[in-house]
């Protein structure tokens, strides 16, 4: 009997420890200000509920790992007449621990960093916002479009229908050549107003500056109304990344966006033409000065930076960039 209350005793005494040891690792990680390598800032508040939460329980377990009932049979503090020990032999009881303490120890000894190119290139990156299809996508959905009409016009008259298509008529009438363009997408989702505004904003700039708060709009701005900004002068920092099939004087700016954490993050870049791209290592935090011109890259027009000026700089306090949601 005595046994089995100290065996559940220990194994409560563990779980507390378990439990402020997370408690721990999240306080470290926000003191340090490592926090911002895993979790979008809004998340935040939910780290802060999380630590205290876990300290709370875990602080409830040791206390009681340590209090004695006068039924040792059911372990610490506990009346239900259920046995909570862990089944299992010994070594079954170590793994499970284990799932549980390695994150601990691991987060603690493992140094933090952002997402690199190594990342990007699993990702795979998106040119510009990456909310509007290619011509591509487009033609495509077209043409799946087309077949269900068809479909819908054969089930409805099929003698009709196929005699349309013994005398060339119908089926081959639909212009599966139409071009989308971005602005019509961003027409139909409803969001042409407000990247129109921005667009007549930034255009009486000098320079268009690009920061950690306007990132994502810049970019969608830049693929909705490029036209309006080909010749004007842009700066923009983000780490060097270069796909396989780039020539020696291309690159790329990226930043990783993220929503809510790493899980979610996606790569955002921006092509850069420069004769200096060649002497830039991938990672490297570039800033780079020059000139917007419309490019095509895999069939999707883009903006691309052309004669850049590029400069090594340190990587930024926060290295991602997040959503506005305007």
């Amino acid at each position: 009997m005595h046994l089995k209350h100290y065996d559940s005793s220990f194994h409560a005494f563990i779980q507390g420890i378990i439990l402020i040891g997370f408690a721990l690792l999240m306080l470290w990680l926000t003191i340090s200000g490592n926090i911002i390598y895993y979790i979008a800032p809004k998340m935040m508040p939910f780290v802060y509920f999380g630590l205290v939460t876990f300290f709370i329980l875990g602080t409830v377990q040791i206390f009681r790992s340590t209090k004695k009932e006068a039924n040792h049979e059911h372990g610490p503090s506990c009346s239900c007449g259920h046995d909570h020990q862990i089944p299992g032999p010994p070594l079954v009881k170590l793994a499970i621990y284990s799932v549980f303490i390695l994150p601990v120890l691991l987060g603690f000894v493992l140094p933090d960093r952002s997402l690199d190119s190594s990342a990007a290139q699993n990702r795979g990156i998106t040119y510009g916002s990456g909310n509007a299809p290619s011509v591509t996508q487009s033609a495509s959905a077209a043409e799946t479009e087309t077949k269900s009409n068809r479909a819908e016009a054969y089930l409805d008259d099929p003698e009709g229908y196929m005699e349309q298509l013994e005398n060339g008529e119908g089926a081959d009438t639909e212009d599966l050549e139409e071009h989308y363009t971005i602005e019509d997408f961003y027409d139909q989702e409803g969001f042409d107003q407000y990247y129109k505004e921005l667009a007549n904003k930034l255009e009486h700039q000098d320079v268009i500056t690009v920061t950690e708060d306007n990132y994502l709009d810049i970019m969608t701005v830049m693929d909705v109304h490029l036209d309006q900004f080909i010749g004007k002068d842009i700066e923009i920092v983000g780490f060097a990344y270069r796909e396989p099939d780039f020539e020696d004087h291309e690159l790329v700016a990226a930043r990783f966006s993220m929503t809510c954490c790493t899980a979610d993050a996606g790569v955002y870049g921006t092509l850069i033409q420069s004769d200096e791209a060649k002497d830039i290592e991938e990672d490297t935090w570039i800033h780079a000065y020059g000139t917007i011109e419309a490019s095509e890259y895999n069939g999707y027009r883009l903006p691309v930076i052309t004669d850049a000026i590029l400069n090594e700089v340190d990587e930024p306090e926060s290295p991602y960039v997040y959503p506005s949601f305007r």
